[in-house]
């Protein structure tokens, strides 16, 4: 044994023999074990020989004992994913949703509804991240973060808004650090309160709130214990009713709340954001759809896109990928908006319908020339809501509207029927150099009045009903469409991001260019609708023209799923969402529902993967645009994309089903 100074020398070898000269233990010695180093150590503090030879039998015996006689080394592949489980963070998430604790609630001022009321800041106190709860609130309504050192400009800066978020955040990264609110740090928050009605999130240790003298001007009061990125996200989700509250108070802060106090408060039924297990979905599966989008930018099939799944009502996966053009200098962000196009159909124009059927101003077997006095001597008189919206009314696919307005020679917009500049006679804003004249929108309406029937009744998917009830819906109420679609959905609902002729709104920075027109405007168009038609109805058309990013079209397709119910509202009956979501000509080939669209009849179209259930509903845009949602499944799916870019000759999205490749990627991924 003399001269042997590593363990994993020896080979198998007999422990006792080692130390103690027998023979009783053997095991595999595939543990380095520098003994002669051990002995040498001790040697050198001056213990004796027998002292040394017990020691070292002792710590062999532990080694032992502890199994590292079975050593076997680290594997690091995957290291990560181990230290952090999927199961570790459902736990996480689980223990931050049952603690978060709602202490005060004034004039019901949690959870935050009728958002179209709402003005709402967020003032952040404390020395801690915020970011995440930020971000997270920003997915349900519009929020200014306000901020000044100077409390009185601080208060005169919050005047316009009716509702102040003040967020407490203390470093994480300790439990032994300070959690303590600074003097003038609480001198903003009393003066604030005074003034506006607040809700204070305390991201620390609910002795913090020791410091308040009282909460008499503070109307909602919630605990969130810890600043961390799950904490901040839950606790923002909490805020709208996206999840309900249950927590109750571990402490007594004197003279002010007890121990286990704590409201309770229901979910609302808006969208949250998980992580995919959470509701029976892989990760794993999920990451496919990040090699798909990979192969649609290598191949030029759109320079960029959003993509989003949610299930069970959480979002779970929500990405944007690529750039806003072939130049590659912005990045598509999850707050930019996208040219939906025929999505406009069911976010604008389907929901009005339905609200008015309901409310029976009309009936699906209502007739077009009972709605509309102009239709009763042309053959369009008879056809009916359900026909027309199904895509059976024997309507022309589309009419070309913008050729009869281009010179005949020059094959440019003529001057007949354009300006340059805004005047009184020429006020449809087609672009921002190209003005059309007034009265041309009666012009297409005519057109379409007087245009020629398909010689039978088939299924044939049309724009032309949308042209004849955007009519209708605005004659009815007076309004247009984007003042329609703003007040009775998209602010009610929080959809922010969801408008008509977005540069009104936004800077085009936010805003992804969809073609470069070489055959009408000449231009690239940026900001403006795509669509000829809708661009000669001033952006807002019932076919074409919304611009919204995929968050907000989620928010829409959940309120579908869940039969008219969204945010604390019902915007519709179950019943009415049933009669729309309904095939009746399925017997003549036509899959569509109600101006939805639905899984494909026959095999050689595909409309989905063929993989969602008959009781799936959707729609796709000429843009690159697609959505769908499966009240079976649960599971709400958005694409966005350019894929028009730079022309619309570019077709490779289509001709590959990529949308639809996704959907079936998404199916795939549901936990058996």
């Amino acid at each position: 044994m003399k001269g042997v100074s590593n363990y994993a020398e020896l080979g198998e070898i007999n422990l006792e023999a080692l130390l103690a000269g027998n023979d009783m233990l053997l095991i595999p010695t595939n543990v380095p074990l520098a003994v002669d180093t051990i002995k040498a150590a001790l040697r050198d503090s001056l213990i004796s020989e027998e002292r040394i030879n017990y020691s070292v039998r002792k710590i062999l015996k532990a080694k032992y004992w502890a199994g590292l006689n079975k050593y076997k080394s680290i594997e690091l592949a995957n290291l990560q994913q181990d230290l952090n489980s999927i199961e570790d963070e459902l736990l996480h998430r689980n223990l931050v949703e049952n603690s978060i604790t709602l202490l005060k609630n004034e004039s019901l001022v949690f959870p935050i509804q009728h958002l179209e009321r709402k003005k709402i800041a967020y003032v952040k106190l404390g020395d801690g991240a915020h970011s995440d709860f930020l971000n997270m609130l920003k997915n349900y309504a519009e929020i200014d973060e306000i901020s000044n050192d100077t409390l009185e400009i601080l208060t005169d800066n919050l005047k316009p808004y009716n509702l102040v978020i003040v967020g407490f955040h203390k470093s994480n990264d300790s439990p032994w650090k300070d959690y303590k609110f600074k003097d003038e740090e609480l001198a903003k928050l009393q003066e604030i309160a005074k003034t506006n009605t607040v809700i204070l999130d305390v991201f620390a240790s609910p002795y913090s709130l020791l410091q308040l003298e009282n909460f008499k001007n503070i109307e909602g009061v919630v605990v969130t214990f810890q600043n961390s990125k799950i904490a901040q996200e839950i606790s923002a989700q909490m805020l709208f009713g996206a999840m309900e509250i249950k927590g109750k108070l571990p402490v007594s802060i004197a003279g002010q709340f007890s121990e286990n106090e704590g409201l309770m408060s229901n979910s609302l039924g808006l969208l949250g954001y998980s992580i995919p297990e959470d509701v029976g979905l892989s990760s794993e599966k999920l990451s496919k759809i990040d090699s798909v989008a990979a192969v649609v930018l290598k191949g030029k099939m759109a320079p960029g896109m959003q993509i989003l799944v949610a299930r069970k009502g959480k979002v779970v996966y929500n990405k944007s990928f690529g750039f806003h053009t072939d130049e590659e200098k912005s990045p598509v962000l999850n707050s930019d908006l996208y040219d939906i196009a025929s999505l406009t159909k069911i976010m604008a124009t389907l929901p009005l319908i339905m609200e008015l059927e309901e409310r029976d101003i009309l009936n699906l077997n209502s007739t077009l020339g009972s709605l509309i006095h102009k239709l009763k001597r042309t053959n369009k008189n008879k056809l009916t809501v359900k026909e027309v919206l199904s895509h059976y009314g024997a309507l022309k696919p589309w009419i070309p509207f913008y050729l009869k307005t281009l010179d005949s020679v020059t094959k440019k917009p003529s001057a007949d029927f354009y300006r340059t500049e805004r005047s009184h006679k020429f006020n449809i804003k087609v672009t921002d150099s190209l003005y059309l004249l007034n009265d041309y929108e009666d012009e297409m309406f005519d057109i379409i009045a007087d245009a020629e029937q398909l010689k039978k009744k088939e299924y044939k998917y049309s724009d032309l009903p949308f042209y004849i009830f955007k009519k209708y819906i605005e004659d009815y109420y007076k309004a247009d469409l984007n003042e329609l679609t703003q007040l009775h959905f998209y602010r009610p609902m929080g959809a922010n991001r969801t408008t008509y002729v977005p540069l009104d709104k936004f800077s085009e920075n936010e805003i992804v260019p969809t073609e470069k027109d070489n055959y009408y405007r000449f231009k690239l168009v940026h900001g403006d609708v795509h669509d000829m038609g809708a661009a000669m109805q001033g952006g807002i058309g019932g076919h074409a023209g919304v611009f919204s990013n995929a968050n907000d079209i989620a928010k829409m397709m959940q309120m579908y799923l869940q039969k008219g119910y969204y945010g604390g509202q019902r915007y519709f009956k179950p019943k009415t969402l049933d009669k729309f979501n309904h095939r009746y000509y399925a017997a003549e080939g036509v899959r569509r529902g109600i101006v939805f669209d639905k899984p494909q009849l026959d095999e050689n179209v595909k409309a989905t993967c063929g993989c969602v259930s008959d009781s799936s509903f959707g729609h796709s845009g000429f843009t690159g645009t697609y959505t769908w949602a499966d009240p079976e499944s649960e599971i709400v799916y958005v694409f966005l994309s350019n894929r028009i870019f730079p022309t619309s000759a570019n077709m490779d999205l289509v001709k590959y089903n990529i949308r639809t490749q996704i959907q079936q990627l998404i199916q795939d991924a549901i936990i058996k």
